[in-house]
Formats: C-alpha cells, structure tokens, sequence
C-alpha cells in the first residue's frame, strides 16, 4: 500500500527526481519522460471515461486499463537490474487480457471501408486523443529501452501497443459500433 502524508517535499526543486530505485534523475530524463507520458495517457483515459459511462462494459475495461497504467509507470520507475529483487512488472497476462478485451470489443464493430478520423461522439474524440498520447509513449518506451543500460521489459512495450489498438477499437465501439464512424475522404478538399 502507497501512503502519501506530504504532497510536495521540495526534493526537485534542483530540477531532479527520484526513480523508485532511489536514483535522482533529471526531470528531463527519457525514462521520466517515458512513465510521466504514460501518466498523461492515464489522465487522457479518465476524461474520455467521463464520455463514455452508458457504455458499461467499455468502461469498466479502461478502469482497468487505468490500474494497469499505474503498473506501468511503476515498471518504468524502477529500471530492471540484474542481481536486484524483482519489482511491479508489466506481465504478458495483463497483454493477453487487453487482446481478449480487443477481439471482444471488434466482434461488434462495422467493417471498415477507410481510415477513420478522430471524432463522432465526444466519448470517441477523447479515445482517440488518448490513443495518439499512448502512441506518443511508446515512441518514447521504445526509444529508452534502444539505450545501453535503460532496460524496459518485453511486456511493458507490448502492453502500450496494445493499448493503442484497444483505444481505436474503443472510439470506434463509442461510435455506435462504427456506425457514427467520421470517414476519410482521399483528396476530397483539393
């Protein structure tokens, strides 16, 4: 259990943070960059539930991708060293069971005829804005995990992959099931 008594501890003020190891880090630092991107794609996950409540099931599947969230950013936090005990890792469990809730949620969706825009209902614009933030930190997991001695598991980054797919098929679930679908047009403005 995390008790949190005191808010601010004036410990980054210098501009560092801590990792869950203890290490202090710039507050720059990719694999910062990395969890606090994450963080965002929580918080854009719990403004678009706000639009999506009458969608019971498709609710109760992103609280807990929300917990899931957190285990990342907790994964993240602690970089992987070898000869260390084991921390809260990211486990291909939790991936498989993002898979099943995708294929569940793609059962019922229209066939697509073209790429879909970010829009429809407001439940569906808010999934995708959550789904380009969660791009953004895999672009940026992935790139930690290419540096020497910044490990991130196998499982984190198939976790945030998936994650992507799930928020397109959850804005496209948002949308009536793809019915209220916004269409690209190739070249329709030129």
């Amino acid at each position: 259990m995390v008790v949190l008594n005191r808010i601010y501890t004036r410990t980054g003020d210098d501009g560092t943070t801590a990792l869950g190891s203890g290490e202090r880090r710039p507050k720059c630092d990719l694999r910062v960059t990395a969890y606090g991107t994450v963080d965002e794609t929580n918080a854009a996950i719990g403004v678009a539930r706000l639009h999506v409540k009458e969608h019971g099931e498709l609710d109760a599947m992103l609280g807990r991708i929300q917990n899931d969230l957190f285990d990342l950013g907790a994964d993240l936090a602690v970089p992987q060293r070898e000869g260390k005990a084991e921390r809260l890792r990211v486990l291909s469990s939790q991936v498989e069971r993002l898979e099943h809730e995708i294929d569940a949620l793609n059962a019922d969706l229209m066939p697509l005829t073209s790429f879909v825009l970010p829009g429809g209902t407001s439940g569906a614009a808010h999934l995708h804005l959550a789904r380009t933030v969660c791009r953004r930190a895999e672009r940026i997991m992935v790139e930690l995990a290419a540096k020497p001695d910044e490990p991130v598991g196998d499982a984190a980054i198939q976790y945030i992959n998936r994650l992507s797919d799930f928020l397109f098929v959850a804005s496209r679930t948002a949308n009536a099931n793809g019915a209220g679908d916004v269409l690209w047009v190739p070249g329709q403005n030129r």
